[in-house]
């Protein structure tokens, strides 16, 4: 089915997290590099939570360099390709702070959120960690 075909089965109601989290960790997810000169992963900030842009085919990179005002011009736009499970098991463990992955965020009923939470992101990095261990105890 795809990551996409998850994704929607999810946002329509006879998805499974599970199958979600498991296409998400191997699909080759495109993520578009800064614009500025530091290299980095491009990503936004949202309620407390850096938010890494991942999308899963040049298509939905390009309606978000439209929305972003790029045009269509995703060609010259850098980017990368890496399996979801690479970004939250390396990537997200190297960046400060609480960090998330957002999937084809340019598509309103398409976008999907991985939140840095256990089970998505390696607990140590999991903003629900604490209390989590808080209540264990």
């Amino acid at each position: 089915m795809g990551l996409a075909g998850e994704i929607a089965a999810v946002r329509g109601g006879s998805g499974h997290s599970g199958r979600l989290l498991g296409e998400f960790r191997r699909t080759a997810l495109l993520v578009p590099l800064s614009e500025g000169d530091d290299g980095g992963l491009m990503s936004g900030w949202q309620g407390g939570v850096r938010w890494i842009y991942a999308f899963t085919d040049e298509e939905a990179l390009g309606r978000f360099a439209v929305a972003r005002g790029a045009g269509g011009a995703v060609h010259e736009w850098e980017y990368l390709s890496i399996l979801g499970a690479r970004l939250v098991d390396a990537v997200i463990p190297a960046v400060e702070g609480p960090t998330g992955v957002a999937v084809d965020v340019a598509d309103e009923d398409g976008s999907m959120l991985f939140p840095p939470v256990m089970g998505i992101v390696p607990d140590a990095y999991a903003m629900d960690a604490e209390s989590d261990r808080a209540a264990a105890v």
